[in-house]
């Protein structure tokens, strides 16, 4: 219903979202400051946030604020959550060349590599000090481990500074993914109108209506959930696979963020919005029951029927321990093409196609 509505209404919102967001953007900016950067207005500044040290381990998050001449809001991006998801980071330091400063209204808050120890040991998933997934401890805990203390980092001096944010990920190092975005639904309906008009901004085709985040704010997991539980409108996006730099996923992260810059008046030019988005009602991921070898027996971006064999799951003996089947009909999202598999872990990602 929410969405027939917002589509009805189309570039009249948009035009009127425009006006009430950015009826200053004439104005002169004013200065930013997150964590020891204070960036004035026209300015672009590099440096790092600090993650205090606890039992010998600390870490540091690389920003670069790119802070416009113009009044307007604060869009930040968000790379490296999972460090082994490369499209995302690579795309966010080609913007930071690309943004003139004097040009931009708003402010650009760009977070090129979240998670740096995974990221220097290539690791997919997990944090190699605390093995937590630094995208299931938001909102963090100054006082916890590695990974907590990185997210809290994140949601005091992102989150809460800005006032839109796209988490950007990919396929990791062993995930066959598709292109697609998360579209978060809360009980927030102005949040979900502005993250909607932000999915279909960034361009990907596959968007999945997401009712499932947790809204319990000292518990909200994810970073993308966190951003919304503080009524801060955002989307998660994925664009890349098998932990590839491919120009394709880079190039599509780089146009998705202009986009939505377009969206919020930060850069000339009107936005583009996906034409024919394939809407998800429904998505399950299956996880493994065994530790061993996974063999696909489907391709990313296939549909599949309900009970369809996906793959099967070997001891390393090589013995047959699980034949793994779709849960219900739909597109594989991303299916797992790298032999190990550990309990507990994703083997594939199945989402139902909304009917008209």
């Amino acid at each position: 219903m929410l969405y027939n509505r917002v589509k009805g209404l189309g570039l009249c919102f948009i035009l009127l979202m425009g006006v009430s967001l950015f009826s200053w953007a004439s104005e002169k900016n004013d200065s930013f400051k997150i964590g020891d950067l204070k960036v004035a207005p026209g300015e672009s500044k590099s440096g790092y946030l600090p993650v205090p040290e606890k039992n010998g381990v600390s870490s540091f998050i690389p920003v670069t604020v790119i802070n416009g001449a113009k009044k307007g809001k604060v869009l930040a991006l968000v790379a490296g959550v999972h460090g082994y998801e490369y499209p995302p980071i690579l795309a966010l330091y080609r913007i930071k060349k690309k943004i003139d400063p004097q040009s931009l209204s708003g402010t650009l808050l760009m977070v090129h590599i979240a998670n740096i120890p995974a990221f220097q040991r290539r690791i997919i998933y997990y944090n190699p000090f605390d093995w937590k997934n630094l995208n299931r401890v938001f909102p963090g805990d100054p006082a916890g481990t590695i990974s907590q203390r990185i997210a809290y980092v994140l949601t005091q001096e992102v989150i809460k500074k800005c006032d839109f944010l796209i988490d950007l990920h990919c396929g990791d190092g062993n995930e066959a993914l598709i292109p697609y975005t998360y579209w978060m639904a809360s009980g927030d309906e102005k949040t979900n109108e502005i993250s909607k008009k932000m999915v279909l901004a960034f361009g990907i085709k596959y968007i999945i209506i997401d009712k499932t985040r947790t809204q319990d704010i000292k518990d909200s997991k994810y970073m993308g959930n966190t951003a919304i539980l503080h009524s801060k409108p955002a989307i998660t996006t994925e664009s890349g696979y098998l932990g590839k730099t491919d120009e394709e996923s880079v190039v599509r992260n780089i146009k998705g963020i202009f986009n939505v810059m377009k969206l919020f008046q930060m850069v000339e030019g009107k936005p583009e919005f996906v034409s024919d988005p394939v809407w998800i009602d429904q998505y399950k991921v299956v996880y493994s029951e065994w530790d061993g070898l996974f063999y696909p027996q489907i391709k990313m971006g296939y549909y599949v029927t309900q009970g369809q064999k996906v793959g099967y799951i070997t001891d390393y003996l090589g013995n047959i321990k699980e034949e793994l089947r779709a849960p219900f009909s739909g597109i594989i999202l991303y299916i797992i093409e790298t032999p190990p598999t550990s309990k507990g872990e994703p083997l594939f990602e199945v989402g139902r196609v909304k009917e008209e």
